[in-house]
């Protein structure tokens, strides 16, 4: 009894120390050590699902765009596919300069807000966008704003936490001075995404998404938060949709 007393101490300990800060803020934070995370379910996930994605995508010289791109996580492997350029976009400062110490010459911009209003119509081949629809309010506007960007004919893959997992709770987290932080979300189910972009001529070609099971039970044990895993255990934690502008 006094093992499970001081559990539940612990667990309500925990969820009153995170912290909850905007996307610029939380971001600009995270930054100096976002690239230094090998536990980092998330981005693990993220990285095998954006690598299945993109391998349906011919971006060789082909102009595309990285909207939310924070510091290049996908920038390596979108280089060796010879895009003719790759322009990131995203609210933080602090990723963005993590970014261009990583690729001094990439081209990046400042999103400011959802308009992308400097940006010509139909500049990009590819827009790719991984791990950010849940940090914008208004997805509808964006969503109009993207496909403006895009070509006809053009490619867009999306991935981001499932918003099932959001809605029931979940929240993107990190580690800063000991103490845990929060980024803000908005929940967002998938289809009023998908039907905004269909509402703006696009199809969709293909949907994934990846839940929590057994094999991810190690990254929560390293991070203390085997009670996150069981609570979620059996949800989907990550989805990831690929679309073609008519």
């Amino acid at each position: 009894m006094l093992a499970t007393i001081k559990n539940y101490l612990q667990k309500k300990r925990s969820l009153s120390a995170v912290t909850e800060k905007n996307a610029v803020d939380a971001y600009d934070i995270w930054a100096e050590n976002y690239d230094s995370q090998p536990d980092n379910l998330m981005l693990h996930l993220d990285g095998k699902l954006f690598e299945q994605l993109i391998s349906n995508v011919d971006v060789k010289g082909k102009q595309v765009a990285d909207i939310g791109c924070g510091t290049g996580r996908h920038w390596s492997l979108l280089f060796s596919k010879e895009p003719g350029t790759l322009t990131g976009f995203d609210v933080s400062g602090g990723m963005l300069k993590k970014l261009n110490e990583k690729y001094p010459q990439a081209h990046t911009y400042m999103i400011t807000n959802n308009l992308f209003s400097v940006i010509p119509d139909e500049t990009y081949d590819v827009i790719i966008s991984t791990l950010t629809v849940a940090h914008i309010e208004d997805i509808e506007e964006a969503m109009q704003a993207w496909a403006r960007l895009l070509k006809s004919g053009g490619e867009l893959i999306i991935t981001d936490f499932h918003p099932h997992i959001l809605a029931s709770g979940g929240k993107r987290t990190f580690k800063h001075n000991n103490s845990v932080m929060a980024v803000q979300n908005y929940v967002h189910p998938i289809y009023t995404i998908k039907d905004a972009l269909f509402r703006n001529n696009f199809e969709l070609l293909l949907q994934e998404e990846i839940k929590i099971d057994e094999s991810m039970k190690p990254f929560y044990t390293k991070q203390n938060a085997l009670h996150v895993y069981e609570k979620y255990k059996g949800f989907p934690v990550i989805y990831g949709i690929h679309l073609k502008k008519g």
